[in-house]
C-alpha cells in the first residue's frame, strides 16, 4: 500500500513537473507570460523536474526488475505444476496398469483431442481407440473424460501448494 501512495505521489510530481515544461514552452511560444518568475525559483523549478524524472526513473527500473522477478518466479511454479501434474499422471497410470497405448490415449484425451484425433495421431482406426478409452474409463473406475480429468485435478488442487518465495511475500 505504500508503496502504490509513494508511486502516486511520485507520478503526480512528474505531471506537475510536465505541466511546468509544457506551460513553460507554450507561454513563451505563444507569447502568454505576464508576470515571469525569478530565475532562482525557475531554476529550483527546473532541479526539482530533474530530480523528478531520474526518481521516475530509478522506481521505473525498480519496479520492471520486479516485475521480470515475479514473472521468472510464475514460470517457475507453471514449470512445476507441469512436472506435478506428469507426476500425477504417472501415478494413476501406473495404478491402473494401463499399457502404454492406453496411456497414450489417455494422455491425448486428458489434453482434450477428440477420439478422430486421437486416432489420427495414433495411426490407428477409431474403433480401438474408443475401445482404449473404455478400457481406461473401466480401469479407472469413471464413466468419461470429465471424470478422469476431475481426478487428476482433486489430486492437485489436494496437494500443498509451493512455499511462496520471500520476493512474492514482500511484494
Amino acid at each position: 500500500m505504500k508503496t502504490r501512495i509513494g508511486i502516486g505521489m511520485l507520478f503526480s510530481f512528474q505531471l506537475c513537473c510536465a505541466g511546468f515544461f509544457l506551460n513553460d514552452i507554450l507561454s513563451t511560444r505563444l507569447g502568454l507570460r505576464s508576470v515571469p518568475i525569478p530565475w532562482a525559483i525557475y531554476e529550483l523549478i527546473q532541479i526539482s523536474a530533474a530530480i523528478g524524472l531520474i526518481l521516475g526513473l530509478g522506481v521505473t527500473a525498480t519496479l520492471l526488475a520486479r516485475s521480470l522477478r515475479a514473472r521468472a518466479q510464475a514460470e517457475d511454479s507453471l514449470r512445476l505444476a507441469r512436472g506435478a501434474f506428469m507426476e500425477v499422471l504417472d501415478e494413476h497410470f501406473d495404478e491402473w496398469s494401463l499399457t502404454p497405448a492406453e496411456r497414450d490415449v489417455a494422455l491425448m484425451a486428458i489434453k482434450g483431442l477428440s477420439t478422430a484425433e486421437i486416432a489420427e495421431v495414433r495411426k490407428t482406426s477409431e474403433g480401438t481407440v474408443k475401445a482404449q478409452t473404455n478400457a481406461i474409463y473401466r480401469k479407472a473406475q469413471v464413466t468419461g473424460r470429465p471424470q478422469l480429468l476431475s481426478l487428476f485435478i482433486d489430486d492437485l488442487i489436494a496437494a500443498d501448494p509451493p512455499e511462496p518465495s520471500s520476493t512474492a511475500a514482500a511484494s
